[in-house]
């Protein structure tokens, strides 16, 4: 029963992590967003993509109720749509 409750926090431990994670790796979008508005253009899109992958695990993660899911992907819906947006205009 202890090795069943130290995998339960382990994955609770590790999904915390990999939820700031995913978070930390969108927010990082904004150096791109900010030189994008300062005329120094990047590819779209990467930024694109990633916006896509994270629309569809966003509805994945509210269907399922996986919240972390949902969560984790949320920033990536904005800041890559935002970072799409800022390289094209």
């Amino acid at each position: 029963m202890a090795q069943a409750t130290q995998d339960t926090k382990f994955i609770r431990i590790l999904g915390i992590v990999a939820t700031v994670m995913a978070i930390a790796m969108y927010v990082s979008y904004i150096p791109q967003i900010i030189g994008n508005l300062n005329g120094n253009k990047s590819d779209y899109i990467q930024p694109l993509v990633a916006a896509i992958n994270c629309t569809l695990w966003v509805m994945y993660g509210v269907k399922k109720k996986d919240w972390p899911i949902a969560l984790a992907n949320a920033p990536g819906v904005l800041f890559g749509l935002f970072a799409c947006i800022t390289a094209l205009v």
